[in-house]
């Protein structure tokens, strides 16, 4: 974003009688980002296989710290190491390929949005906070553009994912996905769980600029020394605080992704069938389950008390 604006800034300062230079998609980002998503893969393997609340190792008994005692159920590691003794190393894998063709349209989704925004940014005098609306505002176009290019592929990529819970083989290649599910369900089935996606996107988008524009202006004091290098943090940190709070949106999402697909991952008895994302909502809400497969590591439940056996 930020190399973004000053690239603007200089297109605009430089000769404004000549037009300004396009700016082209590098080859070495579109590389860097296909190895950034396969190198995090496993990661979105195993958080897809828990959200769909495919669990096949057993927990294990233990004590909290405090002496409570609960059930630990299995981390990133046991999980993946589950996921190589049934399907091997290249397992892990299974999905990749929507991922990366997502991850460049992505790329050059953005990089048109932006090329425009150099042909019509002005050097307007703004204020502070009209700057980061008209900012976000920019950012929320460009994400939702970028995502209703690049949501098939992320359809097709969790219900490949989710073939583990069942052990199916029907989606095997991008075209096979894409044949499959136009046949079955028309071009509607390229965008199932799309509108929650982009709602938690606009929502994260919103809360995390304002939020950092107004704890950076009305919270950080200017006598204090450390004041920069506070406000640098502060988006990071509302980053962080944003994306734990919209993320039930991501996890219906994806479940609507794989609802009533011919998967088991999304068929009774595993998962019901859902009418709408609004009615998953609601069930997730109803079971306590808005936040499965937030966290890889600390996924733990109470242990439930034996029922008592005396008349």
């Amino acid at each position: 974003m930020e190399s973004a604006e000053n690239l603007s800034d200089q297109v605009v300062g430089v000769q404004q009688e000549a037009p300004p230079t396009p700016v082209d998609v590098d080859s070495a980002v579109l590389l860097l980002g296909a190895g950034v998503t396969a190198i995090t893969h496993p990661l979105l393997y195993v958080k897809l296989l828990i959200q769909v609340g495919h669990e096949p190792l057993p927990p294990i008994v233990g004590t909290t710290m405090f002496g409570r005692r609960v059930l630990y159920l299995p981390g990133f590691f046991s999980y993946a190491q589950h996921i190589v003794k049934v399907d091997g190393k290249t397992g892990l894998f299974r999905g990749l390929s929507p991922r990366i063709v997502s991850s460049a349209i992505s790329t050059v989704v953005r990089n048109k949005v932006k090329q425009v925004e150099l042909l019509s940014k002005r050097d307007d005098m703004q204020s502070s906070l009209r700057k980061v609306v008209q900012e976000t505002s920019h950012e929320m176009i460009i994400q939702c553009l970028s995502r209703v290019a690049t949501h098939p592929f992320h359809v097709m990529s969790v219900r490949c994912m989710a073939q583990f819970v069942g052990r199916e083989a029907t989606y095997n290649g991008m075209f096979c996905c894409i044949t499959k599910i136009f046949k079955e369900e028309g071009f509607a089935g390229f965008y199932v769980g799309l509108v929650p996606h982009v709602v938690g996107e606009v929502l994260f988008l919103w809360c995390c600029n304002l939020l950092a524009h107004f704890i950076n202006t009305y919270a950080v004091d200017e006598s204090f020394s450390q004041a920069s290098a506070v406000r640098s943090y502060t988006k990071f940190v509302m980053w962080i605080a944003v994306s734990v709070l919209t993320y039930p949106f991501r996890l219906v999402t994806d479940l609507m992704a794989v609802n009533n697909c011919g998967l088991a991952a999304g068929l009774p008895p595993h998962s019901p069938i859902f009418k709408s994302w609004l009615h998953c909502w609601s069930h997730l809400s109803h079971k306590g389950h808005l936040f499965r497969g937030s966290s890889f590591f600390f996924r733990r439940v109470p242990v439930m008390s034996p029922p008592s056996t005396e008349d």
